[in-house]
């Protein structure tokens, strides 16, 4: 009896040294790995920003994407007031370090939506968003926004960029979503992405954004064709949840008022 005792205390015993150990071993490796995870995550991010910019080469390399990217200023927008803030206002040294899709899940950084006026289906809109601009020669040449809302089973996560009359779209493009591969996940087909080139965001009165997808398709002859898109076939909530999302950061709860002082050259 004592000798079984022993055996299951020693069972015991080796069970919690190789738990213990396993659990430091695990943890090191977390912490030492931490550092590439968030260079590797940031290099993700970049290589987004110059797709959606018309900006990244087909394989192109890393020193590359770092050298194209350090073209881009990196500002903080306040949404409301349509005005750049200090990176300090949000409790970072580096606007790069700024995440503003943590910052919609915190009340004082936030902004709750009414149901009726959440067109993108993210119920929380953060106060101060992270944009990128590129300029040359004092001339604007590019502005890139992120921009997230619902689809049918995702939300989706991306950028959009516009040219310099704040107005063209340059090109757009989702980093992640979860949507139906071959119907909603058609959001990531390079030949979908390319019809968004050249599309315009306002009307002449460059106040309401007027994107549309079209299903069915838009027609060579289609009125408004400047605005619209075909949508994604068999994929009709998520096409629509594209859309809404567009049209609601394109708005004047998202980038209008920005976008209008941009074009007016009071930024």
């Amino acid at each position: 009896m004592a000798k079984a005792k022993e055996t299951v205390s020693r069972t015991i015993i080796v069970a919690l040294v190789l738990s213990i150990f396993f659990s430091v071993v695990v943890s090191v490796a977390a912490v030492s790995l931490r550092p590439a995870q968030i260079k590797n995550q940031n290099l993700d991010i970049k290589t987004n920003i110059l797709g959606a910019a018309g900006m990244l080469e087909e394989g192109a390399s890393e020193a590359e994407i770092e050298e194209q990217f350090a073209r881009f200023d990196v500002h903080l927008l306040d949404l409301d007031s349509g005005t750049f803030v200090e990176p300090e206002a949000v409790g970072v040294e580096d606007p790069m370090k700024y995440d503003m899709y943590k910052a919609s899940t915190d009340p004082e950084m936030s902004t709750n939506i009414l149901s009726s006026a959440d067109k993108a289906g993210i119920k929380r809109r953060p106060d101060v968003a992270k944009i990128y601009i590129l300029s040359e020669n004092g001339e604007l040449k590019r502005v890139v926004l992120p921009i997230h809302g619902y689809g049918l089973w995702s939300t989706l996560y991306g950028f959009v960029s516009l040219k310099g009359d704040a107005n063209t779209i340059e090109g757009l493009g989702f980093y992640s979503h979860a949507e139906t591969p071959g119907l909603g996940g058609e959001v990531d087909n390079p030949r979908w992405k390319q019809q968004w080139v050249g599309k315009e965001v306002y009307g002449d009165d460059k106040t309401e954004p007027q994107i549309r997808l079209v299903k069915g398709g838009v027609s060579s002859d289609a009125a408004n064709r400047e605005h619209k898109v075909d949508a994604l076939s068999g994929a009709t909530l998520t096409s629509r949840g594209v859309e809404q999302l567009v049209n609601y950061w394109m708005g004047d709860q998202g980038y209008a008022t920005f976008l209008k002082k941009l074009r007016e050259e009071e930024v």
